[in-house]
């Protein structure tokens, strides 16, 4: 595996001035294909400074989490591009499943020397995947944060219905003509739809700031067929199916107005977990990593104050 530098993210105006100087950026080299990933240090490392492994949700990259990982600067936080999204290759073999994306943590872990002191977080699609990676290979990390958590199946219930939508606009893009497919795809009137529903802020200037996060880069994916297996993993799996193999402290971090991760599925999911706190934040949906950062970020600092390395 070879490592190499790359130029850090610039910060737009809603991240602190001091960001920037904790940021380094890097490619990895992994089965044939290239990583990206951001390092943010912390400003002060204090005993209660720990390395927090960020799996960010799907059409995502690491952008998304970049606001919780700026409102904790005693962390060290790591934030990949999953593979097929953002700056880094889809895999080479294999298709983009839940497990696929598993054993990717498991080899991004051992190329960075994380060991089990390493706190793993996932935010929505990240958290299916994050949840899967613990059940599958225990006590390698000891705490897992998990925000807005995927924590029912997605093609049943009330969003059962705009669910087969999604899958019948995903199964689409992939057999229209290719230019066609990544034009549907990549639409900015579809983008902006999806980015007024789920932000819930009032605040002008946040809302713009959202909607500029989604179109800059809610459309960075390697390809179509990526896109589908890796959409298909998020609607075919969910959390509550491995918590009850989730014996490690476990936070969920829920919006009070979430349409995706509905609230009275967060509490259930809570209800299966053997070692859980749950925080509810009021008036946020699925954008507590846009929205409410500041909030999420001191509930994880409280958290692991409660569950130290």
């Amino acid at each position: 595996m070879k490592t190499a530098d790359r130029q850090p993210s610039t910060t737009p105006s809603y991240f602190s001035p001091e960001l920037a100087a904790r940021t380094s950026a890097s490619d990895i080299e992994m089965d044939g294909g290239t990583v990206a990933y951001w390092t943010y240090e912390p400003v002060r490392v204090t005993p209660e400074t720990r390395t927090i492994l960020v799996i960010h949700g799907f059409r995502g990259d690491h952008h998304g989490l970049l606001r919780v990982a700026d409102q904790l600067p005693g962390m060290r936080v790591i934030m990949p591009d999953l593979p097929g999204f953002g700056s880094s290759d889809a895999f080479r073999s294999g298709q983009h499943t839940v497990e696929h994306y598993g054993r990717f943590i498991a080899d991004f872990m051992a190329a960075l020397d994380l060991g089990p002191d390493t706190v793993l977080l996932g935010h929505s699609f990240g958290s299916i995947i994050a949840a899967h990676y613990v059940a599958a290979h225990p006590g390698t990390v000891t705490t897992l944060i998990l925000i807005n958590p995927i924590a029912a199946p997605a093609l049943e219930g009330p969003k059962g219905i705009m669910t087969r939508l999604a899958v019948l606009y995903y199964r689409l893009a992939a057999r229209l003509p290719r230019p066609l497919g990544l034009s549907l795809l990549r639409s900015p009137l579809i983008v902006r739809v999806m980015s007024e529903a789920m932000a819930k802020t009032h605040d002008k200037e946040l809302r713009r700031f959202i909607h500029g996060q989604h179109h800059a880069y809610f459309s960075a994916f390697a390809n179509r067929e990526s896109l589908l297996e890796s959409f298909t993993a998020s609607v075919g799996a969910h959390v509550a199916e491995v918590a009850a193999s989730l014996t490690l402290p476990v936070l969920l971090i829920a919006g009070e107005e979430d349409e995706i991760a509905i609230l009275p599925d967060q509490h259930r999911l809570a209800g299966l977990l053997p070692d859980c706190t749950l925080n509810v934040i009021p008036g946020v949906g699925h954008l507590i990593h846009y929205e409410t950062p500041g909030q999420a970020a001191g509930f994880i600092r409280s958290f692991l104050k409660d569950h130290p390395a």
